[in-house]
Protein backbone atom coordinates (compact mmCIF):
# COMPACT_ATOMS: atom_id res chain seq x y z
CA UNK A 1 0.00 0.00 0.00
CA UNK A 2 2.92 2.24 1.05
CA UNK A 3 2.11 6.23 0.44
CA UNK A 4 -1.57 5.38 -1.15
CA UNK A 5 -4.45 6.78 0.78
CA UNK A 6 -6.96 4.46 1.56
CA UNK A 7 -10.24 6.79 1.33
CA UNK A 8 -13.21 3.99 1.63
CA UNK A 9 -13.09 1.96 5.46
CA UNK A 10 -15.57 1.34 7.51
CA UNK A 11 -15.44 0.64 11.73
CA UNK A 12 -17.34 -1.62 13.71
CA UNK A 13 -18.43 -1.12 17.62
CA UNK A 14 -20.75 -3.37 19.23
CA UNK A 15 -23.70 -1.61 21.35
CA UNK A 16 -24.05 -1.71 24.90
CA UNK A 17 -25.67 -4.31 26.43
CA UNK A 18 -26.80 -4.98 30.05
CA UNK A 19 -24.46 -7.30 32.22
CA UNK A 20 -26.92 -9.93 32.75
CA UNK A 21 -28.10 -10.00 28.99
CA UNK A 22 -27.67 -13.32 26.97
CA UNK A 23 -28.22 -14.10 23.14
CA UNK A 24 -26.88 -11.81 20.52
CA UNK A 25 -25.61 -8.10 21.02
CA UNK A 26 -26.06 -5.59 17.83
CA UNK A 27 -22.57 -4.61 15.63
CA UNK A 28 -22.56 -1.33 13.80
CA UNK A 29 -20.32 -0.68 11.10
CA UNK A 30 -20.17 3.06 9.88
CA UNK A 31 -18.65 3.18 6.36
CA UNK A 32 -16.77 6.37 5.36
CA UNK A 33 -15.34 7.62 1.95
CA UNK A 34 -12.89 9.71 2.62
CA UNK A 35 -14.14 11.76 5.79
CA UNK A 36 -17.77 11.68 4.88
CA UNK A 37 -19.85 9.20 6.55
CA UNK A 38 -21.35 6.96 3.62
CA UNK A 39 -23.37 4.49 4.72
CA UNK A 40 -24.41 1.92 7.67
CA UNK A 41 -23.83 -1.87 8.16
CA UNK A 42 -24.93 -3.84 10.94
CA UNK A 43 -24.89 -7.55 12.45
CA UNK A 44 -25.54 -9.39 15.20
CA UNK A 45 -22.71 -11.66 17.43
CA UNK A 46 -23.62 -13.90 20.28
CA UNK A 47 -22.82 -12.67 23.72
CA UNK A 48 -19.51 -14.32 24.60
CA UNK A 49 -20.09 -16.53 21.53
CA UNK A 50 -17.73 -17.47 18.37
CA UNK A 51 -19.67 -16.31 15.57
CA UNK A 52 -18.10 -12.58 15.54
CA UNK A 53 -15.63 -13.17 12.60
CA UNK A 54 -18.27 -15.21 10.41
CA UNK A 55 -21.25 -12.56 10.95
CA UNK A 56 -18.30 -9.81 10.42
CA UNK A 57 -17.84 -11.83 7.21
CA UNK A 58 -21.04 -11.75 5.93
CA UNK A 59 -21.78 -8.46 6.75
CA UNK A 60 -18.76 -7.26 4.65
CA UNK A 61 -19.37 -9.51 1.61
CA UNK A 62 -22.59 -9.33 1.36
CA UNK A 63 -22.99 -5.03 1.39
CA UNK A 64 -23.50 -3.09 -1.03
CA UNK A 65 -20.49 -1.06 -0.04
CA UNK A 66 -18.02 -4.52 -0.29
CA UNK A 67 -16.52 -3.39 -3.69
CA UNK A 68 -15.71 -0.25 -2.71
CA UNK A 69 -13.47 -0.50 0.72
CA UNK A 70 -10.29 -0.79 1.26
CA UNK A 71 -9.45 -1.43 5.25
CA UNK A 72 -11.92 -2.73 7.97
CA UNK A 73 -11.22 -1.31 11.75
CA UNK A 74 -12.41 -3.04 14.86
CA UNK A 75 -13.26 -1.52 17.98
CA UNK A 76 -10.87 -4.15 20.13
CA UNK A 77 -10.67 -7.37 19.26
CA UNK A 78 -13.43 -8.52 20.94
CA UNK A 79 -17.67 -7.49 20.35
CA UNK A 80 -20.58 -8.72 23.06
CA UNK A 81 -18.14 -9.71 25.98
CA UNK A 82 -15.52 -12.06 24.87
CA UNK A 83 -16.71 -12.96 21.25
CA UNK A 84 -13.23 -12.98 19.52
CA UNK A 85 -12.68 -12.19 16.54
CA UNK A 86 -10.03 -14.20 14.28
CA UNK A 87 -8.05 -11.48 12.92
CA UNK A 88 -6.29 -13.29 10.62
CA UNK A 89 -9.07 -15.32 9.12
CA UNK A 90 -11.06 -12.19 8.90
CA UNK A 91 -8.58 -10.58 6.69
CA UNK A 92 -8.57 -13.70 4.46
CA UNK A 93 -12.47 -14.11 4.59
CA UNK A 94 -12.66 -10.56 3.19
CA UNK A 95 -9.28 -9.73 1.29
CA UNK A 96 -8.70 -6.76 3.22
CA UNK A 97 -6.45 -4.89 5.43
CA UNK A 98 -8.00 -5.55 9.15
CA UNK A 99 -7.06 -3.58 12.02
CA UNK A 100 -7.93 -4.00 15.87
CA UNK A 101 -7.91 -0.08 17.64
CA UNK A 102 -7.96 0.32 21.01
CA UNK A 103 -7.60 3.75 22.92
CA UNK A 104 -5.31 1.88 25.94
CA UNK A 105 -3.19 -1.01 26.01
CA UNK A 106 -4.91 -3.90 27.74
CA UNK A 107 -4.55 -5.70 30.78
CA UNK A 108 -3.54 -8.97 28.77
CA UNK A 109 -3.11 -10.55 31.98
CA UNK A 110 -6.49 -10.05 33.14
CA UNK A 111 -8.21 -10.65 30.12
CA UNK A 112 -6.32 -14.09 29.93
CA UNK A 113 -7.14 -15.10 33.39
CA UNK A 114 -10.83 -14.48 33.06
CA UNK A 115 -10.96 -16.37 29.63
CA UNK A 116 -9.32 -19.24 30.90
CA UNK A 117 -11.59 -19.16 34.59
CA UNK A 118 -14.27 -17.78 33.46
CA UNK A 119 -15.44 -17.75 29.82
CA UNK A 120 -16.76 -21.13 27.86
CA UNK A 121 -13.82 -21.89 25.35
CA UNK A 122 -11.39 -18.97 26.60
CA UNK A 123 -8.27 -21.22 26.04
CA UNK A 124 -9.26 -20.95 22.28
CA UNK A 125 -10.10 -17.42 22.80
CA UNK A 126 -7.05 -16.75 24.26
CA UNK A 127 -5.11 -18.27 21.50
CA UNK A 128 -6.91 -15.86 19.00
CA UNK A 129 -6.02 -13.07 20.87
CA UNK A 130 -2.07 -13.92 20.73
CA UNK A 131 -2.34 -15.64 17.58
CA UNK A 132 -3.17 -11.36 16.57
CA UNK A 133 -0.31 -9.93 18.06
CA UNK A 134 0.36 -7.50 20.10
CA UNK A 135 -0.81 -4.01 20.12
CA UNK A 136 1.60 -1.62 19.46
CA UNK A 137 1.49 2.15 20.13
CA UNK A 138 0.58 3.97 16.83
CA UNK A 139 -0.94 7.89 15.84
CA UNK A 140 -1.78 7.81 19.68
CA UNK A 141 -3.67 4.48 19.95
CA UNK A 142 -3.11 0.97 19.93
CA UNK A 143 -3.13 -1.77 17.32
CA UNK A 144 -3.23 -5.10 15.89
CA UNK A 145 -3.16 -5.25 12.10
CA UNK A 146 -3.41 -7.79 9.83
CA UNK A 147 -2.78 -7.42 5.70
CA UNK A 148 -1.32 -3.94 6.18
CA UNK A 149 2.26 -3.29 7.53
CA UNK A 150 2.84 -1.56 10.53
CA UNK A 151 3.54 2.31 8.95
CA UNK A 152 0.73 1.99 6.52
CA UNK A 153 -1.73 1.16 9.95
CA UNK A 154 0.17 4.31 10.75
CA UNK A 155 -0.69 6.37 8.41
CA UNK A 156 -4.63 4.71 8.22
CA UNK A 157 -5.19 5.90 11.54
CA UNK A 158 -3.87 8.98 11.55
CA UNK A 159 -5.62 10.26 8.40
CA UNK A 160 -8.81 8.85 10.16
CA UNK A 161 -8.68 11.11 13.86
CA UNK A 162 -10.20 13.99 12.89
CA UNK A 163 -12.58 14.58 16.12
CA UNK A 164 -10.00 13.25 18.61
CA UNK A 165 -7.60 10.05 18.63
CA UNK A 166 -10.24 7.46 17.73
CA UNK A 167 -10.42 6.80 14.00
CA UNK A 168 -13.84 8.73 12.79
CA UNK A 169 -15.39 5.24 11.57
CA UNK A 170 -14.84 4.24 14.88
CA UNK A 171 -16.21 7.21 16.76
CA UNK A 172 -19.62 7.25 14.77
CA UNK A 173 -19.95 3.32 14.90
CA UNK A 174 -19.51 3.76 18.83
CA UNK A 175 -22.21 6.80 18.77
CA UNK A 176 -24.88 4.88 16.10
CA UNK A 177 -24.75 1.73 17.92
CA UNK A 178 -25.61 3.66 21.35
CA UNK A 179 -27.91 5.65 19.77
CA UNK A 180 -30.02 3.07 18.49
CA UNK A 181 -30.06 0.61 21.40
CA UNK A 182 -30.40 3.22 24.65
CA UNK A 183 -31.62 5.83 22.46
CA UNK A 184 -28.66 8.08 22.85
CA UNK A 185 -25.58 7.75 22.29
CA UNK A 186 -23.26 7.47 26.02
CA UNK A 187 -19.75 7.97 26.82
CA UNK A 188 -16.91 9.60 25.30
CA UNK A 189 -16.98 8.38 21.15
Amino acid sequence: MSERVLSHVVGFDDAPFQRGHRGDVLVVGAVFAGHRLDGVVSTQVRRDGVNGTARLAECLTGSKYFEQLQAVLLQGIAFAGFNIVDLAALHRAIGLPVLVIARHAPDLAAIRTALLEKVPGGARKWQLIEAAGPMAPMAEVYCQHAGIDAADAQRLIASLQIHGRLPEPLRVAHMIAGGVTVGESRHRA
